[in-house]
């Protein structure tokens, strides 16, 4: 006879915040499978998040990073500011440094990419529950690997934007109101940052490291 799954007086209260509802849908399956946990809420972007956070005080919040309205790292932040001990999680499909670096400033206590949501999403939410910080070890490697490095400006990260958008110099000096040796100025800065030699090559390091998003 199968023994019957025991439940604790007190499961881990999580909100699942995040814009696929396949994903969520996955997430509240996986979370309602642990025995000492369960999912009260569920939204769609941060705006909303923000919403049910407000309204059910969550044990630990699941962040994603890019959603419609406001992001991930925004409403980290404005949940923070809410309340500063807010125990929440950011779950990502990429394990750039400089976007983790972001959302652990916003103040995110764990940092957990998609791809191994199946085998460490439970004891993550264990972690930050008990006030631990819990990061994918992707992340960290890659946070340590470019942690004495310089960090790009948010003039290079605009001027990176316009040109994964197609345009080239000229049209960049005029939409920013700059000079076009002042442009030819950032772009060798940024070429020596990411170590690279090329535009194209620069957008790709810049969207693998999260400087910029597409």
């Amino acid at each position: 006879m199968t023994e019957p799954t025991t439940m604790v007086e007190h499961p881990i209260r999580v909100l699942v915040v995040d814009d696929h509802p396949l994903l969520r849908e996955g997430l509240t399956a996986t979370i309602r499978k642990q025995p000492d946990m369960d999912v009260v809420g569920e939204a769609i972007d941060g705006v909303a998040a923000i919403e049910q956070f407000n309204l059910l005080s969550p044990d630990v919040t699941l962040m994603d990073i890019q959603m419609p309205q406001m992001g991930g790292i925004e409403a980290i932040e404005r949940i923070r500011d809410i309340d500063p001990s807010a125990a929440i999680v950011v779950l990502t499909t990429f394990p750039g440094d400089s976007q983790a670096m972001r959302a652990l400033k916003a103040g995110a206590a764990g940092y957990l990419l998609k791809s191994c949501i199946r085998k460490d999403l439970s004891q993550t939410i264990r972690a930050v529950h008990a006030g631990e910080r819990a990061i994918s070890a992707e992340v960290a490697q890659a946070i340590a690997l470019h942690a004495m490095e310089a960090r790009l400006s948010e003039r290079e990260a605009s001027i990176l934007r316009l040109i994964a958008e197609g345009h080239p110099n000229k049209q960049i000096a005029w939409q920013l109101n700059l000079a076009q040796d002042t442009i030819k100025g950032h772009l060798k800065n940024i070429f020596a940052k990411l170590d690279v030699t090329d535009r194209t090559h620069a957008v790709v390091v810049a969207v693998r490291r999260g400087f910029i998003d597409l």
